[in-house]
């Protein structure tokens, strides 16, 4: 048996794994909402066994969709979505700030028995209409592996600075918002992830202890409401991400499981970064999603076995 990948011209593509189960949608038709940040966002986001691993459009914060390449301040630009934080006054109501992420077209899709992948070119478009950047995004589902009760998405982006001036990538926190790195590629869980638990490979627990820290991976997982038993979310991080040679930045945990489930790869936690006019950066993650309570053994030996 192999997966089934469907595609909804204009509006989302889907895939199945072997015995039906929809396990991930991403969605391109653009949004209503302007002021959430118009861009692509994968949800529902489904374990094997079927249980949603991911949120949408929750009552606190309408902006959050499943999972999302995101850049909450941005030059002055937000597109991250909803209130921006401002230095002294703290979030407000600014839609003129909000920018959106527009996708272009997509140049690759490439179906196997168990590994589908696809490269999209969107713009990054400034809430007055001029493009600021073009983006190279890829995702890939892999490693579908019922017997372990996993798969795996890899989600790729190369962004270039189409500006005349450089592009300064922030957060809350370099806005003064202390411990607020919002940025990134940035998941929202599910309301029954509330409360949930995160760790890392040190045996460090707890997101209160991971906020504003580096690592290899980090992993969440909760317990359902309605269906018996946990998931798991493990994100991570490419090997050339933490080089030290190859990130334009160095990257921080932002996660979160009270009041609000979620976990960012933090690109700018502390510290600004600029991108020049006609420079580049990428970045290269992986998240699997598996049914169970896993510990940080098992996550790592699972790891260990998805060679990159």
């Amino acid at each position: 048996m192999s997966i089934r990948v469907s595609h909804v011209h204009g509006e989302h593509i889907a895939v199945e794994a072997p015995h039906g189960t929809e396990i991930l949608r991403y969605v391109y038709r653009p949004d209503p909402e302007a002021y959430e940040a118009r861009k692509p966002y994968a949800h529902p986001v489904r374990t094997l066994a079927g249980r949603t691993v991911t949120g949408y459009r929750p009552s606190d914060h309408r902006w959050h969709k499943g999972l999302q390449m995101t850049a909450s301040h941005l030059s002055g630009q937000n597109f991250w979505g909803g209130n921006t934080y401002v230095h002294g006054q703290g979030y407000q109501m600014l839609p003129e700030r909000v920018g959106s992420m527009r996708h272009d077209v997509f140049t690759e899709f490439a179906v196997a028995d168990d590994r589908f992948a696809f490269t999209e070119r969107l713009t990054w478009v400034e809430n007055g209409g001029a493009e600021w950047a073009r983006e190279v995004r890829g995702l890939t589902v892999h490693s579908v592996d019922e017997g372990a009760g996993a798969w795996a998405l890899d989600w790729s982006i190369h962004l270039t600075n189409v500006r005349d001036e450089p592009l300064t990538f922030g957060s809350p926190t370099t806005e003064g918002r202390e411990m607020a790195g919002y940025t990134g590629l940035q998941w929202r869980g599910p309301r029954d992830f509330t409360g949930g638990t995160a760790f890392g490979p040190d045996s460090v627990t707890g997101a209160e202890k991971l906020m504003g820290t580096q690592g290899p991976w980090l992993a969440y997982t909760a317990e359902h409401d309605e269906a018996d038993g946990h998931s798991t979310i493990v994100f991570a991080h490419a090997p050339e991400n933490l080089d030290g040679r190859t990130p334009v930045h160095e990257s921080h945990w932002f996660v979160r499981a009270e009041p609000i489930p979620t976990a960012a790869f933090s690109w700018a936690f502390f510290e600004e970064f600029e991108l020049p006019p006609g420079d580049s950066f990428a970045y290269r993650y992986r998240i699997v999603f598996a049914d169970g309570a896993w510990d940080a053994d098992r996550v790592a030996a699972h790891l260990e076995g998805l060679p990159w």
